[in-house]
């Protein structure tokens, strides 16, 4: 019960197979009191399983695209908690669809990149100043989700690759922003991992394929160990730990040229 009476608010939950569904639950397994949010009805009916299965207090529309929701969302969370919050779990990212599949170049359009970083990047900014006052009342924390495509060049990322790296900036300055009054802000960058938004990428399934062969520890990740590295940040046992991007990949971001990656691209002729 590490968490117990810390309170938390996390988003970005679409279905049983999100990273924030298994956030929540190792948050909850900790003691932790939650509030959950949602950014459609569509997703509301899977946002009120989880409130459930995780004894939620609250369940908050929150279209992240919006100021004027996100200013309402952590109005009532502070009507809830006005004593403060413990921590904020961003776990969003989009991009349209027909922005992640095929060449970069050809495929970014001016709407689609705006889109991408609005929804992907900004809002991180946006929860971080809606919610500023409650967690520093609390000395809390920020919590975001990255991933490789935001330093190295993968198949169909595009315009989202462009989008985490702007997000993994906005976690430096925002850890440098905030300090002072005892905030910390910090980034986990997950290896590939089978979920709703990772459908939308073209080729995904070759992709885990890959990686599986050439990581260090030769297998993929999982929600859970995710969501466990994410209770360590958010936790007292991170508190000295602020601006970082904790990789969460099984090692693949270590990996220049490993010798199974050769023998996959190896010629037949040799």
């Amino acid at each position: 019960m590490l968490l117990k009476g810390q309170r938390f608010v996390v988003t970005g939950i679409a279905s049983k197979l999100s990273i924030a569904w298994a956030i929540a639950e190792c948050l909850h397994r900790e003691g932790a009191e939650l509030i959950l949010t949602y950014p459609n009805d569509k997703i509301k009916k899977r946002v009120d399983m989880a409130a459930e299965t995780f004894g939620a207090v609250a369940v908050l529309p929150c279209d992240v695209s919006s100021d004027d929701e996100i200013a309402k969302c952590f109005d009532e969370v502070a009507r809830i908690w006005d004593d403060g919050v413990n921590g904020v779990v961003h776990a969003i990212g989009f991009a349209p669809a027909e922005q992640l599949d095929g060449d970069f170049t050809d495929a970014t359009t001016r709407e689609g990149f705006a889109i991408a970083h609005d929804v992907s990047s900004y809002s991180f900014v946006a929860l971080a100043k809606a919610s500023r006052t409650l967690l520093a009342k609390r000395q809390g924390s920020l919590l975001t989700l990255t991933y490789e495509g935001s330093i190295s060049v993968l198949p169909n990322y595009n315009v989202m690759g462009l989008a985490k790296a702007s997000l993994e900036s906005s976690v430096r300055y925002l850890a440098s922003s905030l300090g002072k009054e005892g905030i910390r802000v910090n980034a986990i960058s997950a290896g590939p991992i089978r979920t709703l938004a990772a459908s939308g990428i073209k080729s995904f399934r070759k992709m885990l394929d890959v990686t599986e062969k050439v990581t260090p520890l030769q297998r993929n990740v999982n929600q859970m160990e995710v969501g466990n590295a994410a209770l360590f940040l958010l936790s007292p046992w991170a508190s000295g730990i602020t601006g970082e991007i904790l990789f969460v990949d099984a090692g693949f971001n270590t990996v220049g040229l490993s010798s199974e990656l050769m023998e996959l691209v190896a010629d037949d002729t040799e």
